[in-house]
């Protein structure tokens, strides 16, 4: 079976948003990074499932991908650049496309790449050239003569010379010319070493020399960077018998060496996955490691994903000792959708697990067992919130608690959220009810926030119940503007006669479950009840304007972090009339059952389970005074929406527009 890419996928991209691994839609492996025009151009191999007929426990590899990113936490994927298809000199059907690299020099991209040869065997490495760093590329007739191996890395010098490293019987390295395409110097014979059960193999031409200095064990994936007058030979390196890969280094003055090997990057991976690939580089000041590991697939190390993370120097130039993380480097806006689950440090207890162990690109999960638990989220930027709420996809038992806190699990509180999981649950401070996903597990919901966090800071999930809760993603979301705090100024009505400024009262709990109550005879006790004990009320008025015809109170409420369903809500406003105008009417409309009163007089009932629709009630002819007129309503609602508006009419039914309106 032959994999054929269309010539249509070269020019598809997609943008992929991450933490670790930083590319989700594909296994990418062996990730080499570059900067090219200001941003970071990742060329990883590409592990695909193994193919009918061919070694189900190896690594199978057919093209090639490029990502991009500017902050490195949103990956564009331009692509395949190269697959095996159309590589002249290559096997079409090798699978054998390993570790790349690419570099720039003379106004041109290189990228070079091991692949099965058509003629002979083992690994041959190629040469594809471009214009553009996303290509296209094309291949050269013939590989590069004198490198027989894989894994390619090519350091270009500050003086413009350009060598190239490979893995092959040990790790060699060679001086390129000028045209990047093929070696200096003769080639030599090497012999193959003998291995047992095998045939002894004749000697092959060879460029280049061994890199000396080195540790014995096995060594592959050479990258070579320079820093501060001292290259660094960074290589996977297998220290222990029988043991797996960890990421070693080497430092010399000279760019072929001999090196002085000075220890271990990145310590072997704890679940065992047996290779590890990388490459190091500077962006913005910041000095990054790019690795690959099986999180995507813990079952097979033979599909790995590329992750990063930050590298620090000591003074004496050494590297210091990288920890994986899931969190990864960047900075997330807090408007995206963060996935939580990849987080930076946490409680002993946590831990993460994937959703779908078939579908692992679904990603993971974060659990905080019980109580105290807890889980921090570094850099996360939240200058685009201004009027924002809380959206989690959660997972939890009947009656517990999360909290989202800032800096520290005993910080500042930014939301609460209750979990009440029963389906299509409505409760306090939730704007919509809870979504259950086709699993009937995951929920999403949204929760109000007590504070707003300014800037980049780090956010810390806490377990406040008695129960587990999962976490999955999070995001703040700016809400629609739809009202302004009122200016000192006046104001008037609409064009269509609506009044748009209004001082409310913060919403008053009220024990309503169902609208169906709102009778004639209760909705009268029970305003008539609250209009006693208003001048009781000890909440806060707030003067609003709206941007729309309609209140939308149930926002007010959501706003401010009160009472939103079973609320009961003070409306007021004042209006200056120029002259007196008799036999209009008050025309309203409610969310919600509502009492209007004009002057201290009731004017209007609306009863019963109303929707807001615009001139729903009409009150009977009024008399509007010169001078100061003091519009009062009261709005209530159970488990819906809130919200109510209001016009005066003249006899002929048109809007009456020609005073002003004050909300003090």
């Amino acid at each position: 079976m032959r994999i054929t890419i269309s010539t249509i996928l070269l020019l598809i991209t997609s943008v992929v948003s991450a933490q670790n691994p930083i590319i989700r839609e594909q296994f990418a492996a062996d990730p080499t990074a570059r900067v090219f025009n200001n941003k970071v151009y990742v060329y990883p191999s590409h592990d695909i499932p193994a193919l009918e007929g061919q070694r189900q426990d190896w690594f199978c590899m057919a093209d090639y991908h490029v990502f991009s990113s500017e902050n490195l936490t949103d990956w564009t994927d331009h692509g395949v650049i190269v697959t095996q298809e159309n590589v002249p000199w290559g096997k079409s059907d090798a699978y054998s496309m390993w570790a790349p690299d690419c570099v720039y020099k003379n106004g041109k991209y290189y990228f070079y790449f091991p692949n099965a040869p058509k003629n002979g065997r083992g690994f041959a490495i190629g040469v594809a050239i471009a214009d553009s760093p996303e290509g296209p590329f094309f291949c050269e007739s013939e590989p590069i003569k004198g490198v027989s191996g894989i894994d390619p890395c090519v350091l270009v010098d500050e003086d413009g010379t350009a060598y190239i490293y490979w893995s092959g019987m040990g790790l060699r390295g060679g001086r390129l010319k000028a045209n990047m395409k093929e070696l200096e110097g003769e080639l030599q014979e090497v012999r193959i070493p003998k291995q047992d059960g095998m045939p002894e193999m004749p000697p092959i031409k060879m460029g280049g020399q061994a890199m000396e200095g080195l540790p014995d064990g096995f060594k592959e994936g050479p990258f070579v960077f320079k820093r501060n007058g001292w290259y660094y030979l960074t290589f996977p390196w297998v220290r222990k018998e029988n043991g797996t890969e960890t990421l070693a280094y080497a430092m010399s003055k000279s760019p072929l060496g001999p090196w002085d090997f000075k220890g271990i990057i990145m310590a072997e991976h704890a679940n065992g996955c047996w290779t590890n690939h990388h490459s190091i580089l500077e962006y913005k000041g910041q000095w990054y490691i790019f690795y690959h590991h099986n999180t995507l697939s813990p079952s097979m190390d033979k599909r790995r994903s590329a992750c990063i993370e930050k590298v620090s120097f000591n003074t004496d130039g050494t590297i210091q000792e990288v920890k994986p993380t899931l969190r990864g480097v960047g900075i997330n806006q807090a408007t995206e959708k963060i996935e939580i689950d990849r987080y930076s440090t946490a409680s002993s207890d946590a831990t993460t697990h994937l959703i779908d162990t078939v579908n692992t690109f679904s990603g993971l999960e974060a659990t905080l067992p019980q109580k105290g638990s807890w889980l921090r989220y570094n850099d996360v930027d939240f200058s685009a919130v201004t009027d924002g709420y809380l959206v989690v996809n959660v997972k939890a038992s009947d009656n517990t608690e999360f909290y989202v806190r800032q800096k520290s699990a005993k910080g500042k509180i930014i939301a609460k959220v209750p979990m009440v999981v029963k389906s299509e649950t409505k409760f306090p401070g939730m704007s919509t009810p809870f979504r259950r996903d086709q699993s009937n597990q995951w929920l999403t919901m949204t929760a109000s926030l007590e504070n707003l966090p300014k800037g980049v800071t780090d956010i810390v999930i806490t377990n406040e119940g008695n129960a587990a809760v999962s976490i999955n993603w999070l995001q703040f979301k700016n809400r629609p503007r739809y009202f302004t705090p009122a200016t000192t100024t006046t104001a008037q009505p609409d064009n269509d006669g609506f009044i748009r400024r209004w001082r409310l009262l913060e919403p008053i709990a009220a024990d309503v479950r169902s609208n169906v109550i709102f009778t004639y005879s209760w909705l009268r006790d029970k305003f008539d009840q609250e209009l006693t004990n208003l001048p009781k009320q000890k909440g806060k008025w707030y003067a609003l304007d709206s941007e729309t015809y309609n209140m939308k109170l149930f926002r007010f409420a959501e706003k401010y972090g009160k009472q939103t369903y079973g609320s009961f809500y003070w409306c007021e406003t004042v209006i200056d009339n120029p002259e007196e105008q008799q036999n209009v009417r008050l025309a309203c409309g409610s969310n919600g059952a509502s009492m209007w009163w004009l002057n201290g007089e009731e004017v209007l009932l609306l009863e019963g389970d109303r929707r807001m629709v615009e001139d729903d009630g009409m009150s009977q002819r009024l008399t509007l005074k010169k001078g100061r007129n003091t519009l009062r309503c009261a709005v209530i609602n159970g488990p819906g929406l809130s919200d109510m508006c209001a016009r005066f009419m003249d006899e002929k039914g048109c809007p009456i527009i020609n005073y002003t309106i004050n909300a003090q």
